[in-house]
């Protein structure tokens, strides 16, 4: 009796308790308790920062770095400094953002600043990789770091920045930034650290990204270059497929566009590789390809470089060093841009702060260099003016004889002492000043929205006064007046006509197109080139008529 007393208590317990757990308690969903979480949260100091062991792999700590990659994205940090702002993300150790807070991307009065690595390139920029792919994971690898503050200000001191990535067999890879706030050169040391118990034959690659466009390499460079064996390697995009490795002793390899380059420098020139691709988007990869490493286990190998992502200034170079002045070259005639430059430059910084003005004075000063020839050969032409009766009667007396028109025409010239070609001379001189200028004005980064007057607001860009809205044949945008490309064809045709007239008539009616051919090619330069050529023109026509003038 007590026993069944017993158990019915006990069968009454379970009731009640079911019960209660049916009608009272809440369901709940069983969470994982917090110090499992935390148990996985690791130190990074003491994941990264510790010495190599080469005896045993910490694969708790592996588990650990894995287990972060599943609970949140690549972490990104924040760089300010006064001349730039950088964005780094964790994964790759790779920059994803460069503005720069002295440029904007447009001339808009709301235009954001410039910024270096454009959304497209979505992996970044500044990866590191191993050519032969000893380190598999080293593709795919979430770097980590120390810095607990999401955005770091650089205004007074240079500071910097470590991030680290360890592989599942003990190899540590570690890259280092250093900014300053002075310089747009950012330090950058690679670090690996091999704690497996395989040695490291491979060579590490340092890549630079840039999303390829044709529209302005068709009036200067724009792509990958590199300083090899002291002379410029400039490769056009239509080349790399012929040829994508150059070796030699590299300064540095960059990429570039018509104002603004990246670029990786060793600390020291190194014999080594410019490797380059250019796949179906036109992302284009400029690699640096370090001499073969041995790296043993239980030692570890620094590799040092220097990166430079900013203007293509002459005086912004040359304060860096490392021969990246020479990354700025004008084409065939660069030993006569580069002076140009220079005195146009001298003239903004000491006599007047516009670079419309300063192109004037530039002008004025190679037309007084040339005045010498300039009127030697006016008075040619003025001379062939004079015999041009002569010539025409010889024209007609053999106009069935060629041969003999030739001798005659030969005969005058040699009895009267006139040059024919004299009067082409300043124009064969003027050619490659032209082109200097051309390839000077178009790329220099100082004329980049430099403003003259009025509607001229960017001497880089074509000028336009108003706006049309509508496409005009010939024209790119924007749409409206070119008012000063007009005045200068104006000039032209000026100058055609005081000229003496060319004896085959069919020679002077195209010379008589001539300005309006002109006209229609400078619509689309810039309004810097076309300043400069309407100077030189009411330049040539004031001489041209003293000329005349006083020798009649």
């Amino acid at each position: 009796m007590e026993q069944a007393r017993i158990f019915v208590a006990i069968a009454l317990s379970f009731a009640v308790f079911l019960l209660w757990e049916i009608f009272f308690v809440d369901k709940q969903v069983v969470e994982k308790p917090k110090q499992d979480l935390q148990t996985e949260t690791i130190s990074k100091e003491e994941l990264y920062i510790k010495e190599i062991n080469t005896e045993s792999v910490d694969h708790t700590a592996l588990i650990k770095e894995d287990a972060l990659k599943t609970i949140k994205p690549p972490r990104v940090v924040r760089v300010n400094t006064p001349l730039y702002s950088a964005i780094i993300s964790e994964k790759g150790a790779v920059f994803k953002s460069f503005v720069l807070n002295k440029y904007k991307e447009s001339m808009e009065p709301d235009s954001p600043l410039l910024e270096m690595i454009p959304p497209e390139l979505h992996n970044g920029t500044i990866k590191i990789s191993l050519a032969e792919n000893s380190v598999p994971a080293l593709n795919d690898a979430l770097f980590m770091t120390d810095i607990k503050d999401d955005s770091i200000e650089i205004y007074d001191n240079s500071r910097e920045l470590s991030f680290f990535w360890k592989s599942s067999n003990g190899i540590v890879i570690e890259k280092k930034f250093l900014f300053s706030p002075e310089t747009y050169m950012v330090g950058c040391k690679v670090i690996i650290k091999n704690g497996s118990n395989q040695t490291i034959q491979d060579n590490l690659l340092l890549s630079l990204f840039k999303v390829y466009s044709e529209d302005g390499s068709m009036y200067g460079f724009e792509g990958p270059s590199a300083l090899i064996n002291n002379a410029l390697e400039q490769v056009k995009a239509d080349d790399i497929e012929d040829k994508n490795i150059y070796n030699g002793e590299l300064k540095w390899i960059a990429v570039q566009d018509r104002y603004f380059m990246s670029c990786i420098i060793p600390e020291s020139a190194v014999t080594a590789s410019m490797r380059l691709f250019l796949d179906k988007d036109n992302v284009l990869e400029n690699q640096f390809v370090q001499p073969e490493s041995i790296i043993n286990p239980g030692t570890q190998r620094t590799f040092g470089f220097h990166l430079f992502m900013g203007p293509r200034s002459t005086k912004v170079v040359k304060e860096i060093g490392y021969d990246l002045d020479k990354a700025i070259n004008f084409g065939m005639f660069d030993f006569l841009a580069k002076p140009c430059l220079w005195i146009m430059n001298y003239i903004y910084d000491h006599i007047i702060s516009n670079y419309g003005i300063a192109i004037i004075v530039l002008t004025i000063f190679t037309k007084v260099l040339l005045w010498p020839l300039g009127n030697k050969s006016y008075k040619s032409m003025n001379e062939m003016k004079k015999i041009q009766p002569l010539v025409m009667e010889i024209r007609e007396k053999y106009k069935g004889d060629k041969k003999k028109m030739n001798e005659a025409t030969m005969a005058l010239y040699k009895t009267y002492k006139v040059n024919p070609v004299g009067g082409c001379l300043p124009m064969v001189l003027q050619i490659p000043v032209f082109f200097a200028l051309y390839r000077m004005l178009y790329e220099a980064i100082e004329l980049r929205h430099a403003p003259f007057f009025g509607w001229i607001n960017d001497l880089s860009a074509p000028d336009r006064l108003f706006d049309f809205g509508f496409s005009i044949p010939f024209m790119q945008p924007p749409y409206g007046i070119p008012v000063l490309t007009i005045i200068m064809g104006a000039t032209m045709f000026l100058q055609q006509k005081i000229s003496p007239a060319m004896g085959d008539p069919s020679q002077a009616k195209i010379m008589m197109l001539m300005p309006l051919v002109f006209t229609v090619i400078f619509i689309n330069f810039s309004s810097g080139l076309v300043l400069y050529w309407l100077v030189n023109n009411v330049l040539s026509i004031s001489q041209q008529y003293y000329t005349t003038t006083k020798a009649a």
